[in-house]
């Protein structure tokens, strides 16, 4: 990898799409950055009533032990996450964190299934065996933090 990039008056990236392997599978846009919060009520009006953001009803996701809140940025969102059932994997993220804070990173990618198989085959693992039907209706997997510089991705397809 090149590192001279870097260190020039105007950043730019260090490889050339040229340089980049062609996949079966492509990474497409950021859905959105998801933030557990530790009072929903509280996080939706921040982001409504103060800053202004089109905010959705919170909707029960119990497949994933949370309650989402979607606040509509553009193109992307950010994903207001709360526990929900005796079992939430928010809940020990908020026993670490009792201010809440970012959980996680979602990206589209355009064929979870062909995205799978080629992560596992780099030593990329995943968090559960075969993906699950996300808050939007689409599949959606996690790829485990310590694989991916200390952050917990979701993919989600297209």
């Amino acid at each position: 990898m090149r590192l001279d990039c870097l260190h020039t008056p105007t950043p730019r990236l260090c490889s050339a799409q040229s340089d980049v392997p062609k996949k079966v599978w492509q990474l497409g846009k950021l859905n959105h950055v998801a933030i557990a919060v530790p009072d929903l009520e509280k996080a939706t009006k921040l982001f409504r009533d103060v800053l202004g953001a089109n905010v959705s009803d919170p909707q029960p996701q119990p497949d994933h032990g949370v309650y989402t809140v979607f606040i509509q940025l553009g193109d992307a969102k950010i994903e207001l996450l709360y526990p929900l059932g005796e079992k939430s994997p928010i809940d020990g993220f908020l026993e670490k964190n009792k201010n809440g804070g970012m959980h996680h990173i979602c990206i589209e990618v355009s064929d979870i299934q062909a995205a799978i198989k080629d992560l596992k085959s780099n030593n990329i693992r995943t968090l559960g065996a075969e993906p699950k039907i996300g808050a939007h209706g689409k599949p959606v997997i996690f790829l485990h933090p310590k694989d991916c510089n200390g952050t917990l991705v979701e993919l989600e397809q297209e």
